[in-house]
């Protein structure tokens, strides 16, 4: 299988036994693997850091894995859910995917079935968040962005130096014009999948961007905080 980025996979497993056999055989794979042995802790890794996918199983300690699917779906993450459940019967399966998941398998399961899944869910997910990849030149509302130069020129004729970041930020943005950006979305795209910073700190770029571009940054019309959710670039 092709894993020409090394794809990150969280992997919530109990079973001592299934749980280091199912994480030498992703590793075999190419992918990066984290492991959780409870609910509790998966919630806690999810909140710290992005993954392309959670293999993750439903009869676990202290959280089932019905109630971390739906506990994610809630905190509007969208990565792919492959549940794991020994229980056969088609209720669990639909309350599994009502709460969430995209696919679902029950044990014991053909480990090269397993494998195939994975691979199609990532590159699925891959394939849905791909954009249009911009020019080396962007304008809107009278400000103009030379990605390449890393500098801007706003509507009162400023020229502004940007850092890297705010260059990456700004081009996600913009690639996603008039649609919610989630955060994890930024995180992943941005700062990488292992230093991860605050909300706060996006909201800084964010109030940055007012100031270079807005004509009234109490009153913006191109760079909006969507509480709870994410953030959005309006090209009006």
């Amino acid at each position: 299988m092709m894993n020409p980025a090394k794809a990150s996979i969280l992997l919530v497993e109990d079973e001592e036994n299934l749980l280091e056999a199912l994480k030498l055989n992703l590793e075999l794979e190419g992918y990066e693997v984290t492991c959780a042995n409870n609910g509790a802790l998966a919630l806690k890794k999810v909140e710290e850091e992005y993954y392309d996918l959670i293999l993750l199983d439903v009869m676990l300690p202290e959280v089932d894995g019905f109630d971390v699917c739906e506990n994610i779906r809630l905190n509007n993450i969208d990565t792919p859910i492959l549940m794991l459940s020994a229980r056969s019967g088609s209720a669990d399966r639909v309350a599994g995917l009502k709460r969430g998941a995209d696919d679902y398998m029950t044990k014991p399961f053909n480990l090269e079935e397993l494998l195939l899944r994975v691979d199609k869910l990532i590159e699925k997910n891959r394939r849905l968040h791909e954009k249009t990849t911009l020019g080396d030149h962007y304008a809107f509302g009278g400000n103009s962005i030379d990605f390449k130069a890393q500098t801007a020129t706003n509507v009162k004729g400023d020229l502004i130096s940007l850092s890297k970041k705010e260059i990456m930020l700004l081009k996600l943005m913009i690639e996603y014009r008039n649609e919610v950006v989630s955060r994890e979305k930024i995180l992943q795209a941005v700062w990488g999948y292992q230093v991860f910073p605050t909300t706060r700190t996006i909201d800084n770029f964010i109030l940055n961007f007012r100031k270079y571009f807005e004509t009234d940054p109490r009153e913006p019309r191109h760079f909006y905080s969507v509480r709870g959710v994410g953030y959005k670039f309006a090209d009006a």
